[in-house]
C-alpha cells in the first residue's frame, strides 16, 4: 500500500470521525459546520483547539464526575430553616412582585437554589472598602476562613493576607484557600505557596493544569466565608491591582458584597463542595455554619445565591440574565468589563430597547493584558446600539463590576462576566438580591460612573476605517475562546 493511500485513508478516518463525533454533541447547526470546517481546514491544529476550547459543555466533565453543588448530605436537615425562608418569599413574592416570583422560581429550577430572606448586605463598591472590610472580618475570626478566588496574586496585598493569615493559624484558627491555576498561574510563586503551607495555610488549586479535558473550565467565583458569619463575595479577586491600578489606568472600579445571615450558609457550602472537588476531602460541614437566629419581618432582605459551571444541567446565570432582561418594565442597566454575547441575549436587549425600555450597558473600552475582547466587543456593541441600546463605553479607568440592575427592584452582583465564557464554561457565582434599597445604590453607582464614560456612537464606528472594523470582526470569530 503507497504512502499516499495511508495517507488518504487516514485523513478520510480522521474527517469521518470527528465530524461524527460533532454532530453527536447536537450543537446548533451554525456552530456544528463551524467546527467541520476547522477540522477541514486545520486538521491536527484544528482538533488541539476543539479540545482546549470547543467542546460542549458536558463533552468530557462526567468522565471525572463532581460532586454536585448544592447542601452537603451532612447539613441537609439542618438547611430546613433555609427552605422555609424560601417559601416565605415565594409567598410574599406571588402577592407583591411577580417577576421575583418567577425569577426565584427560575433560580430554584436550574441551580438549586434557594432565596434566604434572614440577612445583612452591605454594597462595597471598589477595593479601596471590600478589602478593609474583608480584613476587619479575618482579624476578629475564631474559628475558620475560607477564601476562594480565581486569581490569588503573591504581592504586597498577597503578602499582607499572608501574613495575616499565619498569624490566625497560630491563633488556632482552621484557613483554607481554592484558587484557580490558570487565573493565578502568572501570580503565585513557589515560595509564595511554600511559604503558606508551612504555616499551616491550606492552599490549593481548584484543578489540575495537567489534566488536557478540563483546563479550559475555569473557577472564576469570588468566595470569602469567616466563621461561618460573613460572608463575601462580588468581583474582586486578590492582587494590588484592584488597589493601585495597572499601567494605563486611573483606577479599577469594581463591586463587591459583604453579607451576613443565612446566605452565607450558601456561600459556605459552596465552598465546602468545591474543597471536595479540588482536594477530595470531605470535610465534616457541621462546624462550619453559624446558628442563626428566626426570620423576623425587620430582617426580611431576600438574597439567593446562584451558581453556574461546565457541568451544570443548565446555563443558570446566563438564564438569569435573560431572564431579568426580558421581564423589565422600565429599565436595564448592566455593567459588565467583557461583553461579548451570544444570539439570544443579544435579541433580549435588542426586543427590549425597540420596545422602549430603557436599556443602558457600560462596559470598559479597554483592558490590562488583553486586547481582542475589547476589540470583538465593539462589534455587539454597535448590533445592540442600533436597536436603541444606550451603550457607553467606560474610560475613567477599568470597569471590572460585573451586575445587572432591573427596575430599581432587583440586582445581581456577582463574577461572571457578560461573555460567552462566563455563560458555558466557566464556575461562576452571582448575588440575586430581591431589594429596592440595594438597587438604589447600584442605580447611583450606574449614575456616577456615567460621568467617565464615553457613549457608544453608531455612526463614528461605521465611519471607522474599514480595515479597523474588519480587525473588530476578526476578534468577533474568536468570542467562544475569550
Amino acid at each position: 500500500m503507497s504512502a499516499t493511500l495511508i495517507l488518504q485513508l487516514f485523513i478520510g478516518s480522521y474527517m469521518l470521525s470527528v465530524v461524527a463525533f460533532i454532530i453527536s454533541e447536537n450543537r446548533t447547526p451554525k456552530s456544528t459546520f463551524a467546527w467541520m470546517l476547522v477540522f477541514a481546514l486545520l486538521p491536527l491544529i484544528g482538533l488541539g483547539i476543539y479540545l482546549f476550547f470547543g467542546r460542549g459543555h458536558k463533552a468530557f466533565v462526567r468522565k471525572f464526575k463532581m460532586t454536585e453543588q448544592g447542601v452537603p448530605d451532612a447539613m441537609a436537615a439542618s438547611f430546613a430553616h433555609i427552605e422555609a425562608e424560601h417559601n416565605i418569599s415565594l409567598e410574599r413574592f406571588q402577592s407583591t412582585n411577580r417577576t421575583a416570583s418567577r425569577l426565584a422560581k427560575l433560580l430554584h429550577s436550574n441551580s438549586n437554589s434557594m432565596v434566604t430572606t434572614n440577612n445583612k448586605l452591605q454594597v462595597l463598591q471598589n477595593a479601596d472598602l471590600a478589602f478593609p472590610a474583608m480584613i476587619a472580618a479575618m482579624e476578629q475570626a475564631a474559628h475558620s476562613i475560607h477564601l476562594h478566588y480565581y486569581s490569588w496574586n503573591a504581592d504586597s496585598f498577597g503578602d499582607q493576607l499572608l501574613s495575616l493569615l499565619t498569624r490566625k493559624v497560630a491563633q488556632g484558627v482552621e484557613v483554607r484557600i481554592l484558587y484557580d491555576p490558570i487565573g493565578s498561574f502568572s501570580m503565585l510563586s513557589r515560595r509564595y505557596l511554600r511559604q503558606a503551607r508551612d504555616a499551616g495555610i491550606q492552599i490549593m488549586p481548584f484543578s489540575s493544569l495537567w489534566r488536557i479535558h478540563t483546563i479550559s473550565y475555569r473557577n472564576h467565583r469570588k468566595i470569602a466565608v469567616i466563621d461561618g458569619l460573613i460572608g463575601f463575595t462580588g468581583g474582586l479577586n486578590i492582587g494590588d491591582e484592584h488597589i493601585a491600578p495597572p499601567a494605563g489606568f486611573d483606577r479599577w472600579r469594581d463591586t463587591h458584597i459583604q453579607v451576613e445571615g443565612s446566605a452565607v450558609w450558601a456561600l459556605q457550602s459552596i465552598f465546602l463542595v468545591d474543597w471536595i472537588n479540588a482536594t477530595g476531602e470531605d470535610l465534616d460541614p457541621a462546624p462550619y455554619f453559624a446558628e442563626l437566629s428566626e426570620t423576623t419581618d425587620g430582617a426580611f432582605l431576600p438574597v439567593q445565591i446562584c451558581l453556574s459551571g461546565p457541568d451544570s444541567e443548565y446555563e443558570a446565570i446566563r438564564q438569569l440574565y435573560f431572564e431579568m432582561i426580558t421581564t423589565a418594565q422600565h429599565q436595564v442597566l448592566i455593567q459588565s468589563p467583557f461583553f461579548i454575547l451570544d444570539e439570544t441575549i443579544s435579541e433580549a436587549l435588542k426586543m427590549k430597547a425597540l420596545s422602549g425600555v430603557d436599556v443602558q450597558v457600560m462596559i470598559s473600552s479597554s483592558g490590562p493584558g488583553q486586547i481582542l475582547p475589547y476589540w470583538a466587543a465593539n462589534t455587539f456593541a454597535a448590533e445592540i446600539a442600533r436597536a436603541g441600546v444606550d451603550v457607553q463605553m467606560y474610560e475613567a479607568g477599568y470597569l471590572h463590576a460585573k451586575t445587572i440592575c432591573v427596575d430599581g427592584k432587583i440586582c445581581s452582583i456577582g463574577s461572571a462576566n457578560w461573555d460567552i465564557r462566563s455563560f458555558s464554561i466557566n464556575y461562576e457565582l452571582t448575588a440575586v438580591i430581591y431589594d429596592e434599597e440595594v438597587s438604589a445604590k447600584l442605580v447611583s453607582a450606574f449614575v456616577e460612573d456615567l460621568n467617565g464614560c464615553r457613549p457608544f456612537d453608531v455612526d463614528e464606528y461605521a465611519a471607522r476605517p474599514r480595515l479597523s472594523r474588519f480587525k473588530d470582526s476578526m476578534a468577533r470569530l474568536a468570542s467562544p475562546l475569550l
